[in-house]
């Protein structure tokens, strides 16, 4: 009841101590907003029952609803979601040395169109070096389908225009592919009846998911850039009464009559077309080539429930470690140990409030990384408080004792937690997925335990303790004054 009295009374005086109460308000709001940003429920539910009662009411029913808190998921990683994790190599050989990383740029946002295509929420994409070889990695989390999943990754779709051959050049080419044995004519790839034209799938600006106005069947919309309009205008204006065909992958998919010269660069692919073969040749298509080919050389799922009993076991670890940690705290420093894990539950809320509002993706080791700030936050207060027992055991006021004890332990907290800060840097610039996920958690929660410990702790001990605690020692864990 100290404590309370002793916070209001300052809460509207004109001292110094004023000043120290309307900030640990301001920490306890900023708390208490961040407590509501990790788990919404605890504002919502309170909010649907006064909104209900209120609607019951015929004077408040006027009055607008309480608007519930935005309900920000946290965004879980591979290992702790389930999905599917993709390697793949690229082949640089006919690139130059000058242009990789550029080539592997480029394969990096193709895949990256292909895959937010695909459907997958929050993909990551990233390329990766060992040694001489340039990898791309590819996690997908949620997704089941490995299959269609590779598919969509690794084939480009190949788009050609060939027209039709005069009758005596396809003869000869029939007589060519008689004469040869059977051996042979496994692989003769020369097409009887229509020759290529200069007309690719690399003149595509864009291409659509149409209907057939009559059938409603499927069917898929080209529109070609202005080089390729202009190509394709050529080939229909010497196609007039002859076929053209339109082959993927170097298979013939339809092949049309030529009415009449066709211009403005659009054309349309027709066939027995199912609406997600469509659908997915389109998505293919808009896609893009790679600029290099690549192999996949390791492929990895992970299941859904084996993430989610990861999830647990990684919670479980982390409040088995903030509870001892707590106790400990309370145990051998008494009332400055209780007050720094109020402090430390406030900092946690905020930490974990910035993961969801950057938002950053927690894995296991990401899950490592915050559980190991939780350790410095602390390490940072048992510097202070050793410090301050140090100085009441010299027999120094109460006042004079919180403030050298932080003065003196600001110095080893800046210098550890700098050159934590820059090990992070190297480890997240330097590292794979994995561990940048590791340095990036540590790394917030870095920044923030120097808020928690210098900043929270501290108006912490100036409002909640009295002068005349000076008589009470035991309570700051010191036993005697040395003389």
């Amino acid at each position: 009841m100290n404590f309370v009295s002793r916070f209001f009374t300052a809460l509207f005086t004109k001292q110094k101590m004023s000043q120290t109460a309307w900030t640990v308000v301001a920490i306890f709001l900023l708390a208490v907003f961040a407590g509501f940003i990790c788990y919404p429920p605890a504002w919502n539910k309170s909010v649907d029952w006064l909104n209900a009662q209120k609607n019951q009411s015929v004077v408040f029913k006027i009055v607008p609803n309480i608007p519930q808190f935005f309900n920000l998921p946290f965004r879980l990683g591979l290992d702790l979601q389930g999905g599917t994790h993709l390697v793949y190599e690229a082949d640089l050989s006919n690139i130059e040395k000058g242009q990789y990383t550029n080539s592997m740029q480029g394969v990096r946002d193709v895949i990256e169109r292909r895959v937010n295509l695909f459907g997958v929420a929050e993909p990551l994409v990233q390329v990766d070096t060992v040694g001489s070889h340039y990898r791309l990695i590819v996690e997908l989390a949620g997704v089941k389908d490995i299959h269609q999943a590779i598919t969509m990754i690794g084939e480009t779709p190949s788009l050609d225009f060939r027209e039709e051959r005069l009758a005596a050049a396809t003869q000869a080419i029939l007589e060519q592919y008689n004469a040869l044995s059977s051996e042979e004519q496994k692989t003769f790839t020369e097409d009887p009846y229509f020759s290529r034209t200069e007309l690719t799938g690399k003149y595509l600006k864009n291409s659509t998911l149409q209907f057939d106005q009559n059938t409603n069947v499927p069917q898929v919309g080209l529109e070609f850039n202005d080089e390729g309009a202009k190509i394709f205008e050529t080939i229909t204006s010497r196609n007039v009464g002859k076929r053209i065909a339109i082959y993927l992958d170097g298979s013939p998919i339809s092949a049309p009559t030529v009415n009449e010269t066709i211009s403005g660069g659009k054309a349309q692919i027709t066939g027995n077309f199912t609406y997600n073969d469509a659908k997915q040749l389109v998505q293919r298509l808009n896609a893009g080539a790679l600029p290099v080919p690549i192999k996949l050389i390791s492929q990895q799922s992970v299941g859904a429930s084996l993430g989610e009993k990861s999830l647990q076991q990684s919670l479980l670890a982390g409040l088995i470690g903030i509870l001892a940690v707590a106790l400990f705290m309370i145990f051998w420093y008494r009332l400055p140990g209780l007050l720094a894990v109020l402090a430390l539950i406030i900092y946690s809320a905020i930490v974990l409030m910035i993961f969801k509002l950057i938002p950053v993706t927690l894995t296991l080791a990401g899950i490592a990384g915050f559980i190991l700030s939780v350790g410095m936050a602390v390490d940072a207060n048992i510097l202070i408080f050793e410090r301050l027992k140090e100085e009441l055991r010299w027999g120094k006021s109460l006042g004079g004792a919180i403030d050298e004890g932080f003065k003196r332990a600001w110095t080893s907290i800046r210098d550890s937690n700098a050159s934590s800060l820059i090990t992070c840097l190297v480890l997240f610039w330097l590292g794979t997925s994995v561990i940048k996920g590791f340095a990036l958690t540590l790394a917030i929660g870095i920044i923030i335990s120097m808020f928690s410990a210098i900043f929270v702790t501290r108006n912490f001990l100036k409002l909640f303790v009295s002068e005349g605690m000076e008589k009470r020692l035991w309570w700051f864990g010191v036993k005697k004054i040395k003389n």
